[in-house]
């Protein structure tokens, strides 16, 4: 007997509550007056922007010896929340040398003025159009920030990250930057075979198109600011800093010493060392009195 109109009415309704078990839930609405940052993250296939309730407390001033990238970076951000043309912005050298609390600095420099932070992971490049929608019509100046960026061959990010920053009918949106850092210049690892297929004209040189290739997201970045090791005044003069800033006293002679045996062990004079110097001395001493 042919099943009625309200059988195969039922029949549907019944297949669709069984799908919708599969898909994946209905993004709650952001408000992005909630916080000044946020963290791109997918679950279930699909990419939300999530409130960063507690932020650190790092002021520009806190940054020692990294005076010249300091000044670059934060007159660039400066033209942007102003409403001035500014340039994407990439980090890179060596690790522990401020990268990524550079732009933490900036942005409680800033945010009283309007700028907001969105962290996104490279494997959330690819949602770049989501995130562009999301923030164009609102008010406030978005960095996008990626974090120790780097690839490998055929990642879907790279080619949205391209796209993004010149090239794509997608452009960012007058009030949103990419700000990455990476401890690599070029993003992408490099292989001596591929510099093998470089071609010499006379006393021109051409690239092969492997190194090109490479070449060219790093490029599309209007402003580089590399950073370098720290020596070892420069090292003892952050660790200094962050000893009094800890509460530690005064950094005498024997908290030289023992910032000088710390960064030995470590094998690193690097900042990240010194503030961790600074807060394992600080909580020792803090811990006897």
């Amino acid at each position: 007997m042919p099943a009625t109109e309200a059988e195969w009415l039922g029949r549907a309704q019944r297949l669709f509550d069984r799908l919708e078990q599969w898909l994946p839930p209905t993004a709650a609405a952001v408000d992005l007056s909630a916080a000044s940052a946020f963290r791109w993250q997918r679950r279930s296939g699909r990419g939300t922007l999530h409130p960063v309730k507690v932020l650190p407390s790092l002021r520009l001033e806190d940054l020692r010896d990294i005076d010249v990238q300091k000044l670059r970076v934060a007159q660039n951000t400066r033209q942007f929340v102003l409403g001035f043309p500014a340039n994407n912005v990439l980090l890179t050298g060596a690790r522990g040398t401020g990268k990524p609390s550079l732009i933490r600095a900036l942005l409680n420099e800033f945010a009283p003025q309007g700028l907001r932070l969105i962290e996104i992971g490279k494997e959330g490049l690819a949602d770049l159009p989501e995130i562009i929608d999301l923030v164009a019509a609102r008010p406030e100046r978005y960095i996008l920030y990626c974090d120790d960026l780097s690839f490998n061959d055929a990642e879907p990010g790279y080619q949205a990250l391209k796209a993004a920053l010149d090239g794509s009918i997608v452009v960012l949106p007058d009030n949103m930057l990419i700000y990455a850092t990476s401890n690599r210049r070029h993003l992408m690892p490099e292989y001596l075979q591929e510099n093998l297929a470089t071609q010499h004209a006379g006393e021109e040189v051409h690239p092969a198109e492997g190194v090109e290739e490479k070449i060219s997201l790093s490029e599309r970045f209007g402003l580089w600011v590399s950073f370098y090791p720290f020596s070892q005044d420069e090292y003892l003069n952050i660790a200094a800093h962050w000893v009094t800033a800890l509460g530690g006293g005064e950094f005498d002679a024997e908290v030289r010493r023992a910032a000088l045996q710390w960064a030995l062990l470590r094998g690193s004079r690097s900042g990240r060392v010194a503030w961790q110097f600074a807060r394992d001395w600080v909580g020792q001493q803090a811990s006897r009195a």
